[in-house]
């Protein structure tokens, strides 16, 4: 082992003293030395390296340092020394200025224009996973044996069989919940009767498919984004476009197919058990008996209400679908990914629900549907 690090000041009139270096400045006899170095109170003017030995990174950050606070000069050092405090030096950051925080109102424009890219970028992104939907279907038209029936029925199932109870339960507490607040508002006026009206038109027209489709994508357009996005995860996809096989034809049209096709009869499920939950409120609170209810709304509600909710329930499945396919299939990385794509899918398929049900609204109002 060589000489400990140990240093001596000479005086050297009104421009300063000198600091002189002795030993191995290195880690391990460095630390006593640094404290000292710390109580100088005298300006030095010029650091002499000559009878320093070895220097390791953290003898130089030392001199760096010493030779930076004191705006003084570093001599007789050997070259490796002299390469390590250039790169101390290089890596010193406390004269960097942090960086410029912009304000409030720059940070909520930059965050708004950030959200605003990304929405249009997943706009043209599911316009693109269409457009491949659209050309696997017509590929299929000319090979229908292509086709997985087992796993469109097995979705059939999962999508519309297995939400009844969920669906059944929600519509039915709506129903009961529109018909409550309705005859509260109502009897202010003597105009309780209206109640039917009020459950018959807002079930069938709007209420009972906007809320199953969020319920299904809630339920199934979350699941089509985790099972897929796992599959990404695991390489089953790539494995799939190895062996010849399109994930699109394979995982996306079982899923858009059983969706599209349960969304009108879950909608119609959902308007029935509406009706009834009203029915039943209507009957206990209001004493309209049932079968007095059934007429009135065969009376007031016009058969357009009820294709109005068919024509929707199919798009809203297409959407949802189309949402939790695409998320899935956008997984990269790792397993937290998936759980950030699963959330993005319910979020766009309910958003693109509700802003699809605000157009139809306004475009079957100015056909005459109103």
């Amino acid at each position: 082992m060589g000489a400990p690090a140990d240093f001596a000041i000479e005086e050297r009139g009104e421009s300063g003293a000198v600091l002189r270096f002795s030993g191995n400045l290195d880690i391990t006899t460095i630390a006593q030395l640094d404290k000292r170095l710390k109580q100088i109170d005298q300006p030095v003017a010029l650091i002499d390296m000559a009878d320093a030995g070895h220097i390791d990174t953290v003898g130089a950050w030392i001199v760096y340092r010493l030779a930076r606070d004191q705006r003084c000069e570093i001599v007789n050092l050997s070259e490796s020394g002299s390469r390590l405090v250039e790169a101390v030096g290089r890596s010193d950051i406390s004269d960097i200025e942090p960086p410029h925080r912009p304000n409030v109102l720059s940070r909520t424009l930059a965050g708004i224009g950030e959200a605003t890219m990304t929405a249009l970028g997943s706009m043209l992104g599911m316009l693109g996973f269409f457009g491949a939907l659209v050309r696997s279907v017509i590929s299929l038209v000319a090979h229908p044996g292509r086709f997985r029936w087992a796993a469109t029925v097995r979705h059939f199932e999962l999508v519309g069989v297995s939400a009844l109870g969920i669906v059944g339960l929600m519509s039915f507490l709506i129903g009961i919940v529109i018909a409550q607040q309705g005859a509260v508002q109502l009897r202010q006026f003597g105009a309780e009767v209206f109640t039917v009206n009020l459950v018959g038109r807002l079930t069938i027209r709007e209420l009972g498919v906007l809320m199953t489709a969020i319920m299904v994508a809630g339920r199934s357009g979350s699941a089509f984004a985790a099972q897929i996005g796992t599959m990404k995860l695991t390489e089953e996809v790539d494995a799939m476009r190895t062996i010849g096989v399109s994930p699109v034809e394979a995982l996306v049209l079982p899923r858009v197919t059983a969706a599209v096709l349960m969304m009108p009869l879950l909608g119609f499920y959902s308007m029935i058990v509406a009706m009834i939950g009203g029915a039943f409120l209507c009957w206990i609170v209001l004493e309209i008996p049932p079968a007095t209810f059934v007429v009135r709304i065969q009376e007031v509600v016009p058969i357009t209400d009820f294709y109005v909710g068919m024509i929707k329930a199919p798009v809203f499945g297409l959407i949802i679908a189309l949402a939790g396919c695409y998320q899935g299939m956008q997984v990269r990385g790792n397993a937290e990914e998936v759980g950030s794509r699963t959330t993005a899918a319910v979020v766009q398929a309910i958003f693109m629900v509700i802003v699809l049900d605000a157009f139809f609204a306004v475009f079957f109002t100015e056909v005459g549907w109103g």
